[in-house]
């Protein structure tokens, strides 16, 4: 079963869509407050669905990438490597989306994206949410994708915003520690601010932010609700030179105005305006 790249179901899928269609037993991983919340809005829990990858994805340092380094301030070239990031987190989501699809569900909301290290160089990108139809007349077009839970989709659509698709930003980049970075990261300098590492991880969650905001806003939305923003560092080198590297991650959901009510949800959510 295909639909487009990456959206293939394993034999495994199918199986158990063939259970569901004929047993009709739903199952869900929205807590109780969040199957109530979005059975508040018209959506109700159709099944579990899941989509996963297993990918090689080659780390072995700054050689490993197949590009140059460039010395002083200079980055190295990950492009190879986030664009390995984003086909399995893409194709998890497509393949997830069409398990919910096949169910005639109209989106999925609670979706958990998680990566794991499976040993070596093999890496497993998940997709794993709760399927849900709309019990209105008029139906979506297209399938929907949230990260956000059951009770915040509620309070969305309460106050007039829809979901549309999940966001995803990643920027990765990494520089040789200058003399000064590396004084400044020595003991003997004390409470100090170590401008190499501050420029870099400033830089790489800018990138990040700035990614996500413009794949939020491809899928024509009015605004995106940031739901996770992940960092992660590490270093390779000697006593000669020290590579920094740095990894950022932005995980969010693209929102679209559908009425402008004065109802708002109760509580706060971190919206960031697209425009």
């Amino acid at each position: 079963m295909t639909d487009r790249e990456g959206s293939w179901l394993p034999q495994a899928a199918r199986e158990r869509l063939a259970r569901f269609s004929s047993s009709g037993v739903r199952t869900s991983l929205l807590s109780v407050p969040g199957a109530v919340g979005v059975e508040s809005v018209g959506l109700t829990p159709v099944a579990e669905v899941m989509g996963c990858i297993v990918q090689q994805i080659g780390w072995t340092g700054a050689a490993g990438y197949g590009v140059g380094v460039s010395y002083g301030f200079g980055a190295v070239n990950f492009r190879p490597y986030v664009d390995a990031l984003y086909h399995g987190y893409n194709t998890a989501l497509a393949r997830m989306v069409t398990e919910a699809a096949a169910m005639g569900a109209d989106g999925v909301v609670g979706v958990q994206l998680t990566r794991s290290h499976l040993g070596q160089s093999n890496q497993e990108f998940l997709a794993l949410g709760t399927a849900v139809r709309a019990q209105s007349e008029h139906r979506p077009r297209k399938l929907f994708t949230a990260v956000l839970p059951g009770p915040d989709v509620a309070k969305l659509m309460h106050a007039g915003w829809v979901p549309a698709r999940i966001g995803i930003g990643i920027a990765v980049e990494a520089q040789y520690l200058d003399w000064r970075s590396r004084n400044q990261m020595s003991v003997i300098s004390g409470n100090a601010e170590v401008s190499g590492p501050t420029q870099l991880i400033t830089r790489v969650r800018h990138l990040a932010r700035d990614t996500f905001q413009r794949h939020a806003g491809d899928a024509h939305a009015d605004a995106a609700i940031v739901s996770d923003i992940q960092l992660r560092t590490w270093e390779q080198g000697d006593d000669n030179a020290t590579l920094l590297g740095a990894e950022s991650k932005v995980f969010g959901t693209a929102i679209s105005r559908f009425h402008t009510g004065r109802r708002a949800p109760r509580g706060s959510l971190t919206i960031m305006p697209l425009r």
